[in-house]
């Protein structure tokens, strides 16, 4: 109830005007729906049903009244592209094969839209899960304008359909499935056993179900994202690739949307909305395999329906990525969540109580960590942020066409990265110039070396503006080094204390200053004078594998300066106290510039 109203409130500051009703009103809109243990409803008076079938067709119609051409029954055999870009399609009709000129290419295969992209090498970690819905027999006091009921305690939605009712579900944990090759407009064998405590429980909120016959249970393939949020935009893998796909079986209500987002994207070159949470670069390489795909969507589908409490974290589908540090977190009882399949440390120490939507039970530990910080010194382990090392002849060159501020000074630059044409914001980073014999640099000769630093979400859309920068005519090696380099954040005011009780010789740094110093038994750890939380910090690059021997010398010797350990849940009330920005909370992606909010 809690969450409804939330969601009710938040709609009508959109526009939609969805009202709580008693259960006795949920009676009288729907007279079948048993109410007894209803506290409330919602309702939508002015909402409405469409037949998908209908919707596509009158879609077709208007493409074709201003002036598209829609082709029937085409293979397509793969994307034609040159210097990384779409050029065409080549298919095959009837046996007979062929091309087209195009200059770009929507990929909208729905369930088949992982292995259209696999073929050109475009990222769409997709995964299709079985999907049920009951047909009754026609029941005579069903009345086709009833609305839709949705019961999410029950896993079900229910709605007249052909004179009787249609019982959907979305099971709390579903059973992945392997579309085979041809599939069509195809049935999967309904799994009677595994579905019928799902379908005694819904069909009890409309008891009059168990009265008539059963028409068909009905089985087929829907497509899932990890995330339960839509794959939209250019892939960074093509350029004028696009992807519209992912809709998580609500392409009816999201389908418009996402293709007037794409449409407007491709004739502008920008999108005209936020699309941080949906824009398909967000998603890694580890999420497209088969073991990581099928344990995901069994938990992805049955969150549709289940409470989506704050703080909630997926469960299935972790340990994919680990820190350098994992071990150590562990040992101080680090609560892990999922950071672009990373193991981060959300807060130490707290208890894990229920979930709730009051103040969670390690609401105290949390404050303990945010204080820390503000008062001593807190160490963070932001390892899974994407670090990108740029080399060559021609590096700085690259990489000040990129950036809007000088990046060759011999600090760590923050700057943007912007769309050629519109000005408008395509990547937040750090840049800086390596120092000789620092990390990698021995290896490059006379040649300069950077190390480029983003957010985890822009790990491959920064790693395409780099490739795509790089000119025929130019040196330039683009290394990802997220992997390889540790990232440790030594923050507050006692910080530089921390760090001269490991590195007696360091000198203070001015902001953005950039030094070497030695840690322990690590020769060589890259320090930057930079902050996220506000106060005198430290962002320190070490070599994975010496990262464990460099954490426990800053906690052995920086302990006394009051060193402690902090995780994210901190880190994110600590910027959001100083007002600094991120990428899908206060700075969104849109092409166009910055909003504000």
């Amino acid at each position: 109830l809690e969450e409804y109203r939330r969601i009710a409130t938040f709609n009508r500051k959109e526009g939609v005007d969805v009202q709580e009703i008693s259960a006795k009103q949920v009676a009288e809109l729907f007279p079948l729906c048993k109410t007894e243990d209803v506290l409330a409803g919602f309702y939508v008076e002015n909402d409405g049903r469409v037949n998908p079938v209908d919707a596509t067709q009158a879609l077709a119609k208007g493409f074709r009244q201003l002036g598209g051409t829609i082709i029937e029954g085409l293979s397509v055999e793969d994307v034609l592209t040159e210097r990384d870009a779409v050029v065409g399609l080549s298919y095959t009709r009837d046996g007979a094969p062929g091309t087209i000129k195009t200059d770009y290419v929507v990929n909208c295969g729905g369930l088949w839209a992982r292995e259209l992209g696999a073929r050109h090498g475009v990222l769409v970690p997709n995964q299709a899960a079985e999907h049920y819905y009951l047909l009754t027999d026609a029941m005579p006091d069903v009345d086709p304008s009833w609305p839709v009921v949705e019961d999410p305690a029950s896993y079900a939605y229910i709605r007249p359909e052909g004179g009787g009712l249609m019982v959907g579900l979305f099971e709390g944990e579903a059973a992945p499935y392997d579309v085979p090759e041809p599939f069509a407009f195809g049935e999967i064998e309904p799994d009677w056993e595994r579905m019928a405590p799902y379908l005694e429980k819904a069909m009890a909120r409309v008891p009059g179900v168990q009265d008539v016959g059963v028409k068909k249970l009905f089985c087929g393939p829907e497509s899932f994202t990890p995330d339960l949020a839509p794959l939209v935009g250019e892939s960074p893998e093509l350029k004028r690739y696009f992807v519209a796909a992912g809709l998580n079986s609500i392409g009816i209500l999201t389908g418009p949307g996402v293709g007037r987002t794409v449409a407007n994207w491709v004739v502008d070159g920008v999108p005209d909305v936020d699309v941080c949470g949906v824009h398909v670069d967000r998603t890694r390489e580890f999420q497209a395999t088969p073991a990581y795909r099928k344990e995901r969507v069994k938990e992805a589908l049955g969150d549709v329906y289940k409470c989506h409490y704050p703080y909630k974290t997926s469960q299935a589908g972790r340990g994919a990525l680990r820190s350098p540090l994992h071990a150590a977190l562990v040992e101080r009882k680090a609560t892990f969540r999922s950071v672009s399949g990373f193991e981060a440390a959300d807060y130490f120490d707290g208890k894990s109580g229920p979930l709730t939507w009051a103040a969670p039970s390690f609401f105290d530990a949390w404050g303990e960590e945010h204080l820390a910080v503000r008062n001593a010194c807190g160490l963070i382990d932001m390892s899974f942020m994407t670090k990108m090392t740029v080399a060559g002849r021609d590096a700085a060159a690259v990489l000040q066409r990129l950036s809007t501020s000088d990046i060759d000074t011999g600090k760590m630059t923050y700057t943007q990265w912007l769309h050629k044409e519109t000005g408008g914001i395509e990547a937040d980073v750090t840049v800086c110039r390596l120092p000789p014999r620092t990390l990698w640099a021995p290896l490059l000769g006379e040649d300069p070396a950077f190390l480029v630093v983003a957010t985890d979400t822009a790990h491959r859309r920064v790693q395409a503006l780099l490739r795509r920068e790089v000119r025929e005519d130019e040196i330039c090696a683009v290394v990802d080094a997220t992997g390889a380099l540790a990232k440790l954040d030594v923050q507050g005011p006692s910080s530089l204390d921390v760090l001269r009780a490991c590195a007696p010789d360091l000198d203070d740094l001015p902001f953005r200053g950039v030094a070497s110093a030695s840690i322990g038994k690590c020769a060589s750890v890259l320090i930057a004078r930079l902050t996220y939380v506000g106060e005198h910090g430290y962002e320190l690059f070490v070599p994975a594998e010496q990262a464990m021997d460099v954490h426990d010398a800053l906690v052995a010797e920086g302990a006394p300066p009051g060193l402690h350990h902090v995780g994210l849940k901190a880190l994110n009330s600590l910027r959001l106290e100083k007002a600094r920005g991120r990428v899908g909370s206060f700075l969104s992606y849109r092409g166009d510039g910055v909003v504000v909010g």
